[in-house]
């Protein structure tokens, strides 16, 4: 590529634009591997959501033209990035062109630098409508798509960049050490936290079951599968809790697998009364942006939506993010807790509400990923990602601040199926013993923190989800979980609980408290 160009101070100021050291030094890292690469190098540059990429690419675009007589060509995947690429290019001082489909090319002759969505520039170099022959350097925005590489062979003397938050194939069968020799690892989140270019996540994960979801053939959960699971009402009630309790009154933006769990999503809020709004790609552009616009401007708006604002959104104000769904995906994991991590002068964290044990498959955002590793060998990093049985198996049940405060005179609300469960069996006992110690223990801590029966039977309505999760793992244990005797044994439990409380009020109350109930 010539030479390795240092940025200047003067030079910065020229484009309009002020760039960090981090910018400056993944430039220069860029421009070096470039300098004794062979003409068709492909290189691949890692940076997170946030850290800036397109400005770092949009710097490089400006030095690689003033010192080569050769032109770039910016590939996109939307059309929304389009423009905001054209945009920042602009902004760098770079005249540059879009490549739409009603684009006039004639004109083509005058421009050093194109912009252009992948499926466009597809049927165009199809067509022969644009020249590509003086081409030197070819950037690819968000790489890590799989459509791109289709147009690899029409640029075998072009030097290729591509950028990614997750230098990770978005199609595990076509890796992306295929396409690329080598990749440059940027700043991590981490540091951009610390050093306060974005802002820190405090994820909350529910525990969720999600061994009904079937993986479909791109490797990630189907859309038929999640809508199944996240439409039902016990994970609608759940998903409006756990955002009455972490993010009410927040600017919230909810991800979901399926435009019918949106919908859903909608109907759900609406009827609690929140201000939300729906989005997905079958709204017309007019509407679209009717509805960001206001959600930038509604301060506690909630906006549900499925996949269409993981990439090409960027609103600041955003202070709370929602996964109401799974993924096996990492980049989009990324992408969507990505959506909130924008900083403001009064905003230094972001609530991540995860109701897809996310945080459990890929460990929390941020986390020191080997991203080299993971692009050398990214089936190991798959194959290792934990399974959702495995998942579910770690995971217990943990009241609610709110509802652990009911019970504040117990020591341990907590009572564990599984190991009392191995117990009866090593002793020959029935399974039916589980159930049974399981009531008696959460009799006793209703018994705990009541001065009479009504207060216990009050409790006791409490503890709707706790007795949901010990039915889930009494049913594991004994393989045996069809849809109408877990909802039997779930009802029966509630009966026999209240009965025992009924019946052994007094007595358990008196071995408690050394005295009769008052």
């Amino acid at each position: 590529m010539g030479n390795a160009i240092t940025t200047t101070e003067q030079e910065e100021n020229k484009a309009g634009k002020d760039l960090y050291s981090y910018q400056r030094g993944a430039i220069n890292k860029i421009f070096k591997a470039f300098e004794d690469a062979p003409e068709d190098y492909h290189l691949l540059y890692q940076l997170p959501t946030g850290g800036g990429k397109t400005v770092i690419f949009s710097e490089i675009v400006r030095q690689y033209l003033k010192h080569h007589k050769k032109k770039v060509l910016v590939m996109t995947h939307r059309i929304e990035l389009c423009k905001q690429t054209s945009s920042m290019l602009t902004g760098f001082g770079v005249e540059n062109k879009i490549v739409s489909s009603k684009a006039n090319l004639d004109d083509q002759e005058q421009y050093g630098c194109f912009v252009a969505m992948v499926e466009t520039l597809n049927n165009r170099l199809q067509e022969g409508k644009l020249d590509i022959s003086d081409i030197g350097l070819v950037i690819i925005d968000e790489a890590h798509y799989n459509s791109f590489t289709k147009l690899f062979k029409f640029f075998e003397k072009s030097f290729i960049l591509g950028v990614t938050a997750t230098p990770l194939s978005s199609n595990i069968k076509l890796p992306m050490n295929d396409n690329y020799n080598e990749l440059i690892v940027g700043e991590t989140i981490e540091h951009l936290i610390q050093n306060e270019f974005l802002a820190q996540a405090e994820v909350y994960s529910y525990n969720v079951g999600l061994t009904s979801l079937i993986v479909g053939a791109n490797g990630d959960y189907t859309v038929k599968s999640s809508e199944d699971l996240y439409t039902n009402t016990d994970m609608l009630s759940k998903l409006i809790q756990a955002y009455e309790e972490r993010c009410k009154g927040k600017k919230t933006l909810i991800f979901n697998n399926g435009i019918n769990t949106s919908l859903h999503v909608y109907d759900t809020f609406k009827r609690a009364g929140y201000p939300v709004a729906h989005l997905d790609n079958t709204n017309t552009k007019k509407e679209r942006k009717a509805i960001l616009k206001w959600f930038h401007e509604t301060p506690d708006a909630v906006l549900t939506s499925v996949s269409i604002l993981t990439t090409g959104f960027d609103e600041p104000t955003v202070e709370a993010i929602i996964l109401n769904r799974a993924t096996k995906s990492l980049t989009l994991y990324y992408q969507m807790i990505g959506r909130g991590s924008r900083i403001l002068k009064n905003k230094s964290t972001f609530q991540v509400i995860d109701l897809g044990n996310n945080l459990h498959r890929f460990g929390p955002w941020g986390a020191d990923l080997d991203w080299q590793r993971i692009f050398r060998t990214p089936n190991f990093y798959l194959d290792g990602l934990v399974n959702d049985e495995e998942l579910e198996e770690a995971f217990r049940y943990e009241m609610p601040e709110e509802l652990r405060a009911e019970f504040s005179n117990s020591k341990d609300v907590y009572f564990d199926i599984k190991k009392t469960y191995i117990a009866s069996v090593t002793n020959g006992e029935s399974s039916k013993v589980v159930l049974e110690r399981s009531i008696i223990h959460h009799a006793k801590i209703c018994i705990e923190n009541s001065e009479d029966v009504y207060d216990a039977l009050g409790l006791a309505k409490m503890l709707g989800d706790d007795i949901d999760y010990r039915i889930g793992r009494y049913t594991k244990c004994i393989s045996k979980s069809t849809y109408n005797f877990v909802d039997w044994l779930k009802n029966d439990y509630r009966l026999k609980l209240r009965a025992y409380l009924r019946d052994n009020f007094d007595t358990v109350f008196e071995e408690i408290h050394g005295r009769k109930p008052e």
